[in-house]
């Protein structure tokens, strides 16, 4: 998940000019403000975070998804 509203907010910044100084389209920055990107380039986030004046921590953030989690087959008590 990316945390881009908070730093916006912080910097008194509209979504569009965050776009324009990164050079992503504001369409593509709401694919990453609303979490629906599956990946995020390096060279964006490092544009992110020179704009925004902040470290990556700052704004991504991890939370588990259910999709990605391996679930350990069940034990059977029986012996072959």
């Amino acid at each position: 998940m990316i945390d881009i509203d908070v730093m916006i907010a912080r910097r008194k910044m509209g979504v569009g000019e965050l776009a324009d100084r990164i050079g992503i389209t504001p369409a593509n920055l709401a694919v990453l403000k609303n979490g629906r990107a599956k990946a995020v380039r390096f060279s964006t986030l490092s544009a992110l975070c020179e704009v925004l004046d902040c470290q990556p921590g700052d704004l991504l953030r991890w939370e588990p998804d259910g999709e990605s989690a391996v679930e350990e087959p069940a034990l059977s008590d029986s012996r072959v």
